[in-house]
């Protein structure tokens, strides 16, 4: 299937936006759509890339008076600001180091069907041991982490440099394994994408600006919108459902998608 630029952008823009920020893979959902619509080849890694700028914003707008106030609190020395952006840097360190260390290797071997479905599959055994086995929280707001909470965190965000785990899927499993409530975890792993997102994204960009042309502007432009109005309403909703649900549903889907990556390389041969 070839669907024009300006379709598929904004298919894998809705993609991009509603993946991102659940604990399901993003990267194994681009992969699989991306490869059905013919949107493959370098240059539309890079939009992928691009695309999550996107999903980033619509975190930021979200939470806009959260963040809009907790900047200021840094200027008037607040404690709670002081503490939350602190958190935030201890909780960034380890995937900053870790990733632009070995960007270029996990790019070249990482990026294989086997390990996606893997960690796909992997992620959710681990979902399912983390909600069978309750453990009480200690921390019930994002206010509240401690610095140790944010660091182990930040290495527990490690695991999702590996294709397939899920950015979101880490941290907020991570956060409730180190006593975050699902709230504060849930919460915690949005403005933690921010940093990481943003770094990750331009880092990508740059490295890839040879391959963009004026041409590319509009499909790049409509992808850009589309997730980050996915991935607003995702992130809204995300919220209501932890509200008076686990994530144990993700768990399956994330067996389910392990399955079709793997049937899909299986019957097409291409990745």
């Amino acid at each position: 299937m070839q669907l024009p630029d300006s379709l598929a952008a904004v298919v894998l823009g809705i993609v991009e936006g509603l993946t991102e920020f659940l604990p399901i893979s993003s990267t194994g959902h681009l992969i699989l759509v991306g490869n059905w619509l013919g949107a493959s080849g370098e240059k539309w890694k890079v939009f992928e890339v691009f695309i999550q700028l996107g999903a980033i914003l619509a975190v930021c707008w979200a939470y806009r008076v959260k963040l809009l106030e907790s900047v200021l609190g840094l200027f008037r020395r607040s404690g709670a600001a002081w503490r939350f952006w602190i958190n935030l840097g201890i909780a960034f360190l380890p995937a900053a180091i870790v990733g632009l260390l070995f960007h270029h290797a996990i790019k070249q071997y990482l990026f294989t069907p086997i390990t996606v479905c893997t960690t796909c599959v992997l992620g959710a055994l681990v979902i399912f041991w983390v909600e069978r086995r309750p453990r009480p929280s200690t921390v019930a707001t994002v206010e509240t982490i401690t610095p140790r909470q944010a660091l182990l965190v930040g290495l527990a965000q490690l695991f999702a440099l590996i294709p397939g785990t899920s950015r979101s899927g880490a941290t907020i499993i991570g956060g409730m394994i180190f006593g975050l409530s699902r709230q504060a975890a849930t919460e915690f792993s949005f403005f933690l994408a921010i940093p990481v997102m943003f770094a990750a994204s331009l880092f990508d960009l740059y490295k890839g600006r040879d391959l963009l042309h004026a041409a590319d502007l509009a499909p790049f432009a409509i992808g850009f919108a589309v997730s980050f109005v996915a991935a607003l309403l995702a992130v809204k909703w995300l919220l209501r459902f932890i509200s008076s649900h686990n994530f144990i549903p993700f768990a399956w889907y994330r067996i389910a998608l392990g399955a079709a990556i793997i049937l899909y390389w299986l019957y097409t041969g291409t990745w």
